[in-house]
Parts: C-alpha cells; structure tokens; sequence
C-alpha cells in the first residue's frame, strides 16, 4: 500500500494513454521561470480547461505556469472511464434531499450544461477525441432500489427541472429487454457522452502552448509556502526549483493533500480499477452508457468505444471492505488485489447477447480519484489565503462538471469575481465551515459496509 500522497513515478499504463502525443513529456522552457502570474499545479482536465477559459475570456492573458508531476493527463483524467454523464437525478436528488432542492436543481442543470458546453468546445475546435452523444442507461437490480432512484427522479421533474425532463423511465417488466442487461429490475435513461479523454486534454494543452502558456511535464511540485510573502507571492517549490506567483490553483485533485495539511481528509485519495475489454472479432452492438447499480455504494460504469470494445470501471464489491486497498492510497503503479480477474467473463456475464463474443481484458489499470469528505467538490479561493486556489474534489464525477467549473475558476482567477458571481454550484465553493468540518461521507460509506451483511 502507498500512502506517499505524491504521484507514483511508475504508474500503470491505462488504455487511453497507450498512444502517447507530442506533449506528453513537453516542457515550454530548458529552465523553470523564477516568477509567473498565475501557476496551475496539475497537468490533468482541470488546468487544461482552466487555462484554455482563461485564454478564451481574457486575450491578454497573464503569464500561465503549468507543472505536472508525471507526463501529460497520466493521473485521473487520462485513467478515468472516459464517461461524460451529466446525473440528472441520482445525486441530484441524493442533494435536493440534503441541502434543498435549489442545490438539487443546480447541480442538474449545471451537468446538463456542461455537457453541451464540451460538445460545442469539441465541434467548435474540430477536437479529434471521438466525442460520441448517447443515452445513459442506469440499471437497477433490486425493486426497492428502482423505486427509490426513480422517486428522487419524480421529486425533480415536478419541481420542473428542465434537464429532469429528458430522464425515461423503464419499467421492471422491460428493464433487461430494454437495457440489454441480465438480471435488471428496472432502469432510467438519459442523455450522457464518451470520449477520450486524453486527445481532448492533450488538444487543449497544444493549443494553450500555442499561444504562451508554460507547460512543464516531469516536474514535480514537492511544497507551496505556509503563507504569501511581503509582495503578496506564493512560493512553490519543485524538484528543479523555486517559482513565485502572486495567484497559485491547485489542481491536483488526489495528491492535494500533499501540498495543503489542510486537506488532509477533505480530498481522499481513493484508488480505483479500470480495463479495456475487446473481441476477437466483431463485437455484439452496444450503443448506450451503463451504469450497473448492484447497491448504492457498489456500481460499475461502462461506455461503448467507437470500434466496438468497451471500457469498464468499478468492481467495488470485491475490495471495498478492504479500507486498505483504496483510501489513502495512491499506488497506481499496481493492480488492487481482489479486482484483478473482476472483469473476466464481464460482458458475457451482465449483457444478453456477449455469451459467444470471446470478450476479454486487454489492458487493465488502477487510477487515484479525489474523494471530498462531503462528496462534493472543492472550488474557489481557499479561506485564508488570499491568492491560493482550490480546483479538486471531484469524487470520480469530475468529467460532467470540470470544463464548466474552470469557466467560473478563470473568472476568479483571474478578475477576482466573487464566487457567488460565477454562476457555480453554491455547494461546490470551499468554505472555513467545510475546511473546519470533521464529518467524513467516505468514512461513513465504508464503515456501513464493512458492518453491514456480505451480501
């Protein structure tokens, strides 16, 4: 088990990054700067699209400081699902019942928008990621599990959220014809896309690059400054140097904790388990998104690849007892013990129709997630540190919310607009009162399973 929550230097090759670009080793300049406006820790879908915001909104741009651990998208973004899957209910839902229905609505609409926003950036862009619309299929395996996701999804749809609307519900009597998966008790779909993530990262670096950002690959960031000095600039320290900026964004997701004693137990690292499945030969038609809900702590989610392989993440339900497989842990150079043959047999297993297709793991990898104590985001300036940054927390959800996010984030980075002036989520801006808070959602998952009956 690592419990270094920096990057580990040897992490496993995931599928998306099996054909690595120009930029994935890139850096701008021989030498670091010593100074820079604004520095962005993190070489992920975060800093990619904060900083493609920035150059879009402000044409004379600061001077952009780009420092990644390891190469290019090589932490969550390039080893994630490459799932874009706006929730229009679930946790929605989950959120209308926790803190109001204004929060539920919110953050439906906010998915549902940034979903239209990455296809109008890819389109806009001519971005070659295989950028795919489909529907979502959400599938229930327990009644009382369909019933209660699909009263949240009723709950929303008569306050009139827009986005709710394009939810369809399927009965229990049509559920596995519809959705295509054995055993199914009922399932909702929605619209939701698929790409791969790292050509879209990668695109939005070259162009960033283009117009003077500083990019620097194999740099890692090993401390930032207890506080700003005299001038109001925060140090950063690297293992090839000391930078200075007045404005630094730590988009470091997993690793922040690292770099922040603050966030220690506020962004988890949670290590998570992925693979490529293909056939020998053509593979059976699957067009929509999946994800299997076994319970509500044990899903697998799934997308459909252009050439007909499909890739594959979850498996809890074999190492989620074990705390020690998965929190705190940031060892992606090495299986989770447990998952390793989860996905053996899998389509054939969970699809009508794959019982012949030969389906099987062609690459399999582990990747860090982020997890926020309170399972939601972590945005803004950080309390008390006037010029310091928080972009992370996305609790494996960052895809169907991150483009939008680092619009609101360029604003605050750059002009300093108020949090509430960005048009974000009110939940997802980082508060003392979140910082100060000992509740820990992640602890809580665990501890109801790891008593609860092995079912």
């Amino acid at each position: 088990m690592n419990t270094n929550s920096f990057p580990d230097p040897n992490g496993m090759v995931s599928f998306w990054r099996t054909a690595p670009q120009n930029l994935d080793n890139f850096r701008s300049t021989e030498q670091l700067p010593t100074e820079s406006d604004i520095i962005v820790i993190g070489g992920g879908y975060s800093a990619a699209a904060l900083v493609t915001h920035i150059l879009e909104k402000y044409p004379k741009a600061p001077s952009i400081l780009v420092l990644e651990a390891r190469q290019l998208c090589s932490g969550a973004s390039g080893r994630n699902g490459g799932h874009i899957k706006p929730d229009p209910y679930y946790h929605a839902g989950q959120l209308a019942e926790e803190h109001g229905l204004i929060s539920g609505r919110e953050l439906a609409e906010f998915e549902g928008a940034n979903l239209d926003a990455v296809k109008e950036y890819v389109e806009r862009e001519k971005v070659d990621c295989d950028l795919i619309i489909t529907r979502a299929c959400d599938v229930h395996f327990s009644s009382d599990q369909d019933k209660q996701a699909k009263s949240r999804l009723r709950k929303l749809r008569k306050a009139g959220i827009k986005v709710v609307k394009d939810a369809s519900e399927v009965s229990g009597k049509y559920a596995e014809t519809v959705s295509g998966v054995k055993g199914a008790k009922g399932c909702v779909t929605f619209t939701a896309g698929h790409l791969w993530p790292y050509k879209l990262i990668h695109h939005m670096f070259t162009s960033a690059v283009k117009r003077g950002v500083n990019l620097q690959t194999n740099t890692r960031v090993t401390k930032i400054s207890v506080t700003a000095d005299s001038q109001g600039f925060w140090s950063v320290t690297t293992d090839r140097g000391v930078i200075r900026a007045p404005k630094v964004v730590v988009a470091a997701n997993s690793y922040t904790q690292a770099l922040l004693p603050e966030y220690k137990d506020k962004i988890i690292p949670y290590r998570g388990i992925s693979c490529h499945i293909a056939t020998p030969g053509p593979s059976p038609l699957l067009v929509n998104t999946y994800a299997l809900r076994f319970k509500d702590w044990d899903f697998d989610y799934l997308i459909p690849r252009p050439d007909g392989s499909i890739v594959v993440g979850g498996a809890r339900s074999v190492y989620f007892r074990n705390k020690a497989e998965w929190y705190n842990n940031t060892d992606d150079s090495a299986l989770i013990k447990g998952a390793k043959s989860y996905f053996d047999g899998y389509m054939q297993r969970h699809f009508c129709g794959w019982e012949n297709s030969g389906a099987y793991v062609k690459e399999i990898w582990t990747g860090i997630m982020g997890y926020s104590s309170d399972k939601l985001p972590r945005l803004g300036p950080i309390p008390g540190k006037s010029g310091l940054y928080i972009m992370g927390g996305w609790t494996g959800h960052g895809m169907p919310q991150i483009f939008l996010a680092a619009k609101g984030m360029a604003d605050m980075v750059v002009s300093n607009v108020p949090y509430h002036q960005t048009g974000l989520p009110r939940v997802f801006e980082e508060t003392e009162a979140r910082l100060q808070s000992t509740s820990n959602k992640v602890m809580d998952s665990w501890s109801q399973v790891a008593q609860g009956p092995r079912l």
